[in-house]
């Protein structure tokens, strides 16, 4: 009789940007590439593209939060999430993991990260402790953590890891980023953490389309100055006369119809492009946030970079990220704070005349295929054991 296939319950909530979901999707898409059963459960706004055809999914009444400051959960409407609204997410949360059975629960950045859902996911360690089987207890981990501001809060998350969890899986390389850089308290649950390398996306094929400079704000609910910035910036460039400029789809209707009142000539303006890293590899320059996925597009295609890492309300990461990267030599980076039209134009200028170096960056970029090999390897030894 053929074994049954390990089966996997992975809860991703994105709040803000995009990041989160479109690599717990490679994630999950992995996964089932490797013959494992996939329930993927998400919790935040509907994304076009996303997790992709063939993966099965559960989605929950969404929330979101309202800006930056991740302060309040709002629903799809932009209205208060209530009480009774959070209690019925938390009820169908339980209902799909007690249909599920899964081998392996996984839960993207908690206790590390996402607090905010802590009314749902708390109840739902509850149930996985209380399950006869118990199945594995799994969080999904970007490279780079966010700096914690409030004291306690780092062993609080190593409480709860050391209780209730069975492996920490971060996505990064530790050659490049371990996660004690970011978490202060990592050597109290080296045992629990494994590294599965960045998860990046298929070398993307050349584009048949070419331009100066290509700038891209993921989502775009956090990259209203940088592109309002760079639409000022290929103003001041003339000589650099083909720009794609490509928002992200959260960036509210009204800033965009502002921004395509009076563009340019040398400007292409578009919400979305599925071929985003495509169109790194004929760009002369990539101008981006340092998102986990952004970087990864960028390191794939192999392109010239310019980034302004997101650093409005205390956010710490993506500044982490973009050093780590100009320190080797790979990147350009301008400080959000110091972003305007001139001073991007500035840096575009100074970047683009840049020679990269000529040594290839020395990365694990198959984080997806290797999280499902330890997953699947987790799985095994839970069956044994």
């Amino acid at each position: 009789m053929t074994p049954k296939a390990p089966s996997v319950f992975f809860y991703v909530q994105h709040l803000l940007g995009i990041g989160h979901l479109a690599r717990a999707s490679r994630v999950a898409r992995a996964m089932i590439v490797r013959g494992m059963d996939v329930t993927l459960v998400t919790g935040g706004l509907p994304v076009p593209g996303f997790p992709g055809p063939g993966i099965p999914h559960i989605a929950l009444p969404p929330i979101a939060v309202a800006d930056g400051a991740f302060a309040g959960l709002v629903t799809a409407t932009g209205q208060p999430a209530d009480e009774a609204y959070l209690e019925a997410r938390k009820n169908q949360l339980l209902a799909a993991y007690h249909a599920a059975k899964p081998d392996i629960v996984m839960i993207e950045a908690f206790p590390f990260g996402r607090r905010q859902v802590r009314f749902e996911l708390l109840p739902l360690i509850d149930a996985i402790d209380a399950t006869q089987p118990r199945p594995a207890l799994v969080t999904s981990l970007r490279d780079i953590l966010q700096c914690r501001s409030k004291p306690g809060r780092d062993k609080e998350t190593v409480a709860l890891i050391r209780r209730a969890f069975d492996l920490v899986l971060v996505h990064g390389d530790p050659s490049f980023a371990a996660l004690e850089d970011s978490f202060a308290l990592a050597d109290q649950i080296t045992d629990r953490i494994a590294y599965s390398g960045l998860v990046c996306p298929p070398a993307p094929p050349s584009s048949e389309e070419s331009f100066d400079v290509v700038v891209s704000a993921g989502g775009g609910a956090a990259g209203k100055h940088l592109i309002t910035a760079a639409v000022g910036a290929a103003r001041l460039l003339p000589d650099l006369p083909r720009w794609c400029i490509i928002t992200g789809p959260n960036l509210p209707q009204p800033d965009y119809d502002r921004l395509g009142e009076n563009l340019p000539a040398n400007v292409s303006l578009v919400r979305f492009r599925s071929d985003l890293a495509s169109l790194m590899t004929g760009a002369r320059l990539s101008v981006s946030q340092a998102g986990y996925n952004t970087v990864a597009d960028i390191l794939m295609a192999g392109c010239h970079a310019l980034l302004v890492p997101y650093a409005v309300d205390g956010e710490t990461e993506q500044t982490d990220r973009a050093e780590r990267l100009e320190r080797i030599g790979r990147v350009g980076v301008i400080a959000e704070a110091a972003l305007s039209d001139v001073s991007l134009a500035t840096a575009i200028r100074h970047e683009i005349a840049r020679d990269l170096p000529a040594q290839a960056l020395q990365i694990s970029v198959d984080g997806a295929a290797q999280s499902a090999e330890i997953l699947w390897a987790l799985a095994k030894a839970k069956r044994q054991g």
